[in-house]
């Protein structure tokens, strides 16, 4: 079991963060924003950004190569209408996307918003990580949850519509 803190402060103890999010046993804050047969779409619960999502695969594997071509399919298509709904409703409009293979959870990507405030961190990839740490120590206030909050819910209407 590994001992996780979770942006709204909460600490859990789970095997596996994905599969406690994508199974229902953890609520993200905010919900889903959209779910499909193989992928479960939600805001980070470590970080609060805006839009800052987690598209994460339900079945428990670790490599891009091992998604089946149905789950390949269905990938693309719902990373692609996130990234649509992000920019029409969270006027999002660049994105950092990550997925790397020796994570302790499982298949998911990061899609991670650059606003303009993040900037004084760097405009490379490098700058990510301070952008992240920041979120944590100094965004996690009453105001901004309620921002995100209202982001991820306009975000899993507009999912919904398209």
């Amino acid at each position: 079991m590994r001992t996780i803190t979770l942006s709204n402060g909460k600490v859990v103890e789970v095997e596996c963060l994905s599969c406690a999010l994508t199974g229902g046993v953890i609520e993200p804050d905010g919900g889903v924003v959209i779910e499909t047969e193989h992928f479960h779409a939600h805001q980070d619960v470590a970080y609060p950004i805006k839009g800052l999502i987690i598209l994460a695969s339900k079945r428990h594997i670790k490599c891009f190569d091992e998604l089946t071509e149905e789950e390949q399919i269905d990938y693309i298509n719902i990373l692609s209408k996130i990234r649509k709904a992000q920019r029409k409703v969270l006027g999002i409009e660049q994105v950092y996307y990550f997925y790397n293979e020796d994570t302790t959870h499982h298949f998911h990507t990061w899609m991670v918003p650059r606003y303009e405030w993040m900037y004084k961190f760097g405009r490379s990839v490098e700058s990510v990580r301070p952008v992240l740490l920041h979120a944590r120590n100094k965004l996690n206030h009453d105001e901004n949850i309620k921002e995100v909050k209202k982001a991820i819910k306009a975000l899993a209407e507009e999912l919904r519509i398209t």
